[in-house]
């Protein structure tokens, strides 16, 4: 297992975050909670998740779907309201574990790392936050709008922050923007070290990935990581019907609406060698794996 050094850590972002979760938990006890406020902290929770999964993972990572450039746009701005830095980086750095999953390129393999590195300390590791390797994103990296939010992704939720206190109220602005957010990161990083620990597999990849049904359900279908990593080109994580996956259904909606196409979905016989795989208790063939587990395509 690696050791990591103080001196790779961004202390600027960790202070970033530790003031965040003051202020939220300070805030929360000043302004106080009703049903409605914690619908407004659901509904802002709801909102961030989805645009994580359906657009910075599953488009802008996976190119899953295709869309408009200004819909494209759209993604890409909603999503720095996770405030979880830009489309550009978060893509790089995501296929960057899909490339090298549990290996020492790993960015966050809580089996290379330990679980706080793998949880939240990778994402304030000057190697990783420094710069956007836009040479793993050139699909993306030549839209200049693009670029710009990857560099600015604080200006979007800073604006909205500042509008929400002026046009509406600080509990408001508590369980919307501080309480929202907060959630959100953690129902994320939980998902980069849960998904890899707990669960079950279907499929034999690579990696220690895991379908992990709490994960799929407060991700909206992200818990289904075994199935992700064995096939990751699809838009579809749960591979059945009865494995939930909210993003996916999304998508499909807004496949019918004209707003995205050319949705990919999964194979037949790779859906069938699942079933194969839970009938007989076995996990199924490696020897695919390689032209399945790529994240560029």
């Amino acid at each position: 297992m690696r050791q990591h050094k103080l001196e790779e850590v961004d202390f600027s972002g960790v202070l970033f975050v530790v003031v965040f979760h003051v202020l939220t938990i300070v805030g929360v006890f000043v302004v106080g909670s009703s049903l409605y406020l914690v619908g407004l902290g659901f509904l802002s929770y709801s909102i961030r998740v989805w645009v994580i999964t359906a657009g910075y993972h599953r488009y802008f990572a996976h190119r899953s779907y295709q869309t408009s450039r200004a819909f494209q746009f759209i993604i890409g701005l909603l999503g720095t309201l996770a405030v979880e830095r830009g489309p550009l980086w978060w893509a790089t750095m995501h296929r960057l574990h899909h490339r090298y999953a549990d290996q020492e390129q790993d960015v966050h393999s809580p089996f290379q790392d330990g679980l706080l590195w793998a949880y939240i300390g990778w994402m304030h590791s000057k190697n990783n936050c420094a710069t956007t390797d836009y040479s793993k994103v050139k699909d993306f990296s030549n839209y200049p709008e693009l670029r710009w939010l990857n560099r600015f992704y604080l200006i979007p939720p800073l604006v909205v922050g500042i509008l929400l206190l002026i046009l509406c109220s600080q509990a408001v602005f508590v369980w919307v923007v501080l309480v929202g957010t907060v959630i959100q990161w953690h129902t994320l990083f939980f998902s980069n070290t849960a998904c890899h620990i707990f669960g079950s597999r279907r499929f034999n990849t690579n990696d220690t990935s895991r379908n992990n049904l709490l994960c799929a359900i407060i991700l909206m279908g992200e818990g289904w990581h075994n199935n992700h990593h064995y096939y990751a080109r699809s838009a579809r994580q749960g591979f059945y019907w009865w494995e939930v996956d909210v993003s996916y259904y999304s998508i499909k909606l807004l496949e019918k609406l004209g707003i995205v196409w050319n949705v990919r979905e999964i194979p037949r016989h790779i859906l069938a060698r699942g079933l194969r795989s839970a009938a007989t208790g076995s996990v199924g063939d490696l020897s695919i794996n390689a032209s399945h587990n790529r994240s560029d395509v």
